[in-house]
């Protein structure tokens, strides 16, 4: 009896951590870890270059499947989803990097062409003020040559409104 039951919690954990992540009306650009269990590598190459052919910029979403303050920030863009979409579109492509908590900034590392580094080194690399621990969710809004745009907010409860949501996609401090 209670094996079926503990194996159909299982399958439910994994259909759940299977959809954690941006929603698909953004078009994301999903991302995997590479290089797994020692560290969790995401390779922006791809999205760089394709952004410079589409003439975008990057909207960078590093979440993780295990974090609640992720779900609550991809559950606010799917549900003014109607309403965002179309400004997200217009000038982003939106990455989506899947971690999970129990990756730290030592293990985490982001790759542009022949280089990568952990995540305090890549902030460091980008002119990122916010050199701080890993927080998730993190986003960076980066150009087609991967400079950052803006100093973007840390942690939860920011830019959780639409207003506030434009504000940042308009660039605007």
């Amino acid at each position: 009896m209670w094996r079926p039951l503990m194996l159909a919690a299982a399958v439910a954990v994994a259909a759940a951590d299977a959809r954690a992540g941006l929603p698909a009306a953004y078009a994301p650009i999903v991302v995997e870890a590479q290089g797994r269990p020692a560290r969790l590598e995401f390779d922006l190459t791809p999205a760089l270059e394709r952004a410079k052919r589409e003439g975008k910029r990057l909207y960078v979403y590093l979440g993780a499947r295990d974090c609640a303050f992720c779900r609550k920030y991809e559950a606010f863009l799917a549900a003014n989803a109607a309403e965002l979409v179309p400004h997200f579109a217009a000038d982003y492509l939106v990455v989506d990097l899947r971690s999970e908590l129990a990756a730290g900034a030592d293990r985490v590392h982001l790759r542009v062409g022949e280089r990568s580094l952990n995540y305090t080194e890549f902030q460091r690399a980008i002119g990122d003020a916010r050199e701080r621990r890993l927080m998730y969710p993190t986003v960076w809004l980066l150009g087609a040559d991967g400079k950052p745009l803006m100093q973007m907010p840390g942690g939860t409860g920011t830019f959780e409104t639409v207003p506030e949501q434009l504000e940042i996609l308009r660039l605007e401090q």
